[in-house]
């Protein structure tokens, strides 16, 4: 027993070893990591996240977390009676379900992501895109896919909104007090209106903004496959458009695989697409040479 417990300890300390130099480079730096799919809705789950974000904050990282919520966003419309629409997969955003999303977005969900975070035994403050001028949002402009070939005409979403201008002044107070900022993906414009914006696209538009050392999107799949179901580890802008020309690459991995182009394009160092329900991938990728998902690099 003493020599199998021998052998766990020095394969902790080797694994530790090996992490050292990821420590070193790093610390200081932000990470923004984009939390959400199958682990919301897992407390085990959960757990491990929290806990990977409190040893980001204690090796010397700065994280900041941006949660979404689309399933919970439905589940609460439906529960009030509140009708909705689709146009070519995205909800029509009106007043009443723009109210409802920043409720459920900035309220519930917001303040159990703390929770689970003081928990794991960090210190984590629930902001909005709203507070401190985080961010100022703009309407989304979509164009319908047209019907039998015809052309494409506007789509009115409503109070669907996009960053327009990052001011990451409160994420920088807040890291350099020892805080983990959870960010709800929520946005004042510049008319006073309140827009529900995309936790991938606002994830990536701070990342940005940081100029963050990685921007980690949590998904339910491993990252992005080749035609042979093989895992794709390492892409630039380059073989992105070359696999989306190809039909590589289809639904909601393009939107995806564009935040991660447009944030390391934009300042950001790289970024990774990560399945979620593998505990703590996030580790696994960054903190030891085997990796866990697609990281997409400028070059």
């Amino acid at each position: 027993m003493r020599m199998s417990e021998d052998r766990q300890m020095l394969a902790k300390a080797e694994t530790l070893i090996e992490a050292l130099p990821y420590f070193q480079r790093y610390a200081g730096r932000s990470f923004v990591v984009k939390y959400g799919g199958h682990a919301m809705g897992n407390p085990e789950a959960a757990q491990d996240f929290a806990e990977d974000i409190v040893l980001l904050k204690a090796v010397g990282i700065n994280p900041v977390v941006v949660h979404g919520g689309g399933p919970q966003i439905g589940a609460m419309l439906e529960r009030l009676g509140v009708e909705t629409s689709f146009v070519d997969g995205l909800r029509v955003t009106d007043k009443r379900t723009a109210e409802v999303a920043e409720m459920v977005l900035s309220g519930s969900i917001n303040k159990e992501l703390v929770g689970w975070i003081a928990q794991a035994g960090g210190k984590a403050i629930g902001i909005s895109g709203k507070d401190g001028g985080l961010v100022t949002a703009r309407k989304v402009a979509r164009r319908s896919r047209g019907v039998g070939g015809g052309n494409a005409e506007p789509v009115d979403l409503g109070f669907v909104g996009e960053p327009a201008t990052v001011d990451t002044a409160i994420l920088e107070t807040a890291s350099r007090a020892g805080m983990i900022p959870v960010v709800a993906p929520i946005g004042a414009g510049e008319d006073g209106a309140t827009y529900n914006i995309n936790a991938d696209t606002m994830a990536g538009a701070l990342a940005a903004a940081l100029g963050a050392a990685r921007l980690f999107l949590l998904t339910d799949v491993a990252g992005v496959l080749n035609g042979e179901g093989e895992l794709l580890t390492d892409l630039t802008p380059v073989d992105i458009a070359r696999l989306e020309t190809e039909g590589a690459i289809t639904g909601g991995m393009i939107p995806k695989l564009q935040t991660c182009v447009d944030a390391v394009e934009a300042g950001c160092e790289a970024a990774v697409i990560l399945d979620g329900r593998v505990p703590h991938a996030m580790l696994l990728e960054f903190f030891t040479s085997r990796g866990a998902g697609t990281l997409v690099s400028a070059s």
